[in-house]
């Protein structure tokens, strides 16, 4: 079973749209997938509420259980679980990467946001897991802000994936009826940035990137 944890110290980083995002393209891909929410406000159990019972299933947690819902998860054939983390949360963070086979930490290309990922990085570090910045919510053509902002996040010891995920209304258009934006606009280049993105981290940990063969089976903690 592949995890990816999405964390990142400060709020309004765009987890639980990567979280999502990268949920539902497992299970478009093929995979018997899952999204495990840690976080109290449960953006992510909402929007699953939304989406009516279609894939992926969202499980709420708390970060003390984690380990306990990831052995259910498992055990029922789940083979790709995100787990979308609380800000301002270090133990649920700590229990999230311990857990993951890749830690994917959004960022805004910003002074205040890139400054904030420090104690994100240092967490990183003690994990042992592989864990990438990934700019979120960015500005759609700014190469020198991302140049300088990727420049900022090595010097801390952190690595920058070379996608970028721009500030898109299409992001937002579809939320509040629990699509993605693969879903509300195809065609668009919020999903090509997300299926990008995808791609890129199953190459990451050798996976491929689509299953000839789909399970049915639900996933339930």
């Amino acid at each position: 079973m592949l995890t990816v944890a999405i964390v990142s110290q400060k709020g309004g980083s765009g987890k639980t749209t990567l979280a999502v995002h990268l949920g539902s393209s497992a299970s478009r891909a093929g995979y018997v997938s899952c999204i495990i929410d840690t976080d109290p406000q449960a953006t992510a159990a909402a929007w699953g509420d939304w989406r009516g019972g279609e894939d992926p299933e969202v499980i709420t947690t708390p970060p003390a259980r984690l380990a306990k819902t990831l052995s259910n998860t498992a055990e029922l054939g789940a083979e790709v679980v995100i787990i979308d983390t609380p800000p301002h949360a270090d133990a649920a963070a700590r229990e999230a990467a311990k857990a993951s086979d890749l830690i994917l930490i959004p960022c805004r290309p910003r002074a205040f946001d890139l400054h904030a990922i420090r104690a994100t990085a240092d967490l990183v570090k003690f994990s042992g897991k592989p864990g990438f910045v990934v700019f979120n919510a960015a500005p759609p053509r700014a190469p020198s802000l991302f140049s300088e902002a990727a420049g900022l996040v090595e010097e801390i010891g952190l690595r920058v994936s070379p996608v970028v995920i721009a500030d898109r209304a299409a992001f937002h258009h579809g939320t509040a009826a629990g699509k993605t934006a693969v879903e509300s606009d195809p065609l668009g280049r919020a999903a090509e940035e997300m299926h990008a993105l995808w791609l890129w981290a199953c190459e990451r940990v050798n996976m491929p990137a689509r299953k000839h063969e789909r399970k049915s089976r639900s996933v339930q903690s």
